[in-house]
C-alpha cells in the first residue's frame, strides 16, 4: 500500500502557461546561485479547486501574505479541477499559475498540482483555508530541525450549529491526538513527497491520513504549536447531523474499502456550495 507509484499520466491535463514565479525582494540579479538549503529553496502552494469562486479570493489573499513574509521565491498553483464558474479567472487574476484537470479525485488533483510545482518545498492548502505567516514560517523550521513534513491543527470560521461545535471539538481532540495531518494544510519536502509515492490515489478521501502515516515512517511529523489555519464550516452549515454521523460511521466500519470509490463520498465529492449573500 505504501509503495512508491510511477508518475501520474499525463490524462486530463491541459497546457498550462508558464508560472507565474514571484521573486524573492532584493535578490541580486547577478549573484551566483547558492547552495541549496532549506534556506534558499523555493515554495510551492498548491491549491485544489472546484468551484472556489466564493472562497478562493481569500484563501489566494493570505497565501501571498504568508509567502511574501517569509521573503523567497514562491509560486501559487490553483488546480482547477473541471470548475463551471469564475475559479480560473480569479486564480490568474491572483497571479496563481492554473492547471487544469478534470478528474474528480482530490488525491490526484494535489498530485497533479505537485507535477507542475517548480519549487522544493510543497504546501497543500484548500481552497476554503486561510493560514498565516506563522504556518509558513513554522513549517519551514520544522524541516529545518529535520522534519520529514507536518500539518497544523485547524479552527472552523464562521458561525456553525451548537452541535457541529461539539462534533469538532471531539472529532479534533481524537485527530490530532494521534499526530495525523488534516488535508487542509500539508507541507514536506519535494523529496520526501516522491519517496513516500505522493498523495495515495487508491483513496477518494482520507488520503492526508494515509500520507501523513507513510511520512512517519521516514521521519518526524510535525504538529505546529502555532494557531489553527481556519476552514470554512461550509459542510457542517449545508448537512444535517444525521447525514454526517451516517457518512462518517460509514467510513469507519468500512474501513479503506469505503474510501477506494466517491460512492458515499457525497461529503467531498457532491459540489454543494453556500451562496454568495448580496450586499
Amino acid at each position: 500500500m505504501f509503495a512508491a507509484k510511477s508518475p501520474l499520466p499525463a490524462v486530463g491535463l491541459k497546457p498550462v502557461p508558464c508560472p507565474q514565479l514571484h521573486p524573492r525582494p532584493n535578490a541580486a540579479p547577478n549573484a551566483l546561485p547558492a547552495r541549496p538549503s532549506i534556506d534558499h529553496l523555493m515554495l510551492s502552494f498548491i491549491v485544489p479547486a472546484y468551484n472556489e469562486e466564493l472562497e478562493l479570493p481569500a484563501t489566494l489573499e493570505a497565501i501571498r501574505a504568508a509567502a511574501g513574509a517569509a521573503e523567497r521565491e514562491y509560486e501559487i498553483i490553483v488546480v482547477d479541477d473541471a470548475s463551471t464558474d469564475a475559479t480560473p479567472h480569479i486564480a490568474l487574476a491572483f497571479g496563481a499559475k492554473v492547471v487544469t484537470v478534470s478528474l474528480r479525485h482530490i488525491a490526484a488533483v494535489r498530485n497533479a498540482g505537485a507535477r507542475a510545482a517548480h519549487g522544493e518545498i510543497l504546501f497543500f492548502v484548500d481552497a476554503d483555508t486561510r493560514i498565516a505567516p506563522e504556518h509558513v514560517s513554522g513549517a519551514l523550521r520544522a524541516l529545518a530541525k529535520g522534519a520529514a513534513g507536518g500539518g497544523a491543527r485547524v479552527e472552523i470560521e464562521g458561525e456553525i450549529p451548537a452541535w457541529a461545535r461539539v462534533l469538532v471539538r471531539v472529532f479534533s481532540t481524537l485527530y490530532f491526538a494521534n499526530n495525523l495531518g488534516a488535508g487542509a494544510f500539508l507541507f514536506t519536502t519535494r523529496d520526501n513527497f516522491e519517496t513516500v509515492g505522493r498523495f495515495d490515489e487508491q483513496y477518494y478521501a482520507g488520503e492526508e491520513i494515509y500520507f501523513s502515516q507513510v511520512l512517519k515512517k521516514i521521519g518526524r511529523f510535525q504538529l505546529l504549536n502555532q494557531q489553527p489555519v481556519l476552514t470554512s464550516g461550509r459542510k457542517l452549515r449545508m448537512h444535517s447531523f444525521r447525514h454526517l454521523i451516517l457518512r462518517m460511521f460509514g467510513i469507519m466500519l468500512g474501513g479503506t474499502r469505503a474510501v477506494r470509490s466517491r460512492a458515499k463520498l457525497d461529503l467531498w465529492y457532491d459540489g454543494k456550495r453556500e451562496k454568495k449573500i448580496a450586499d
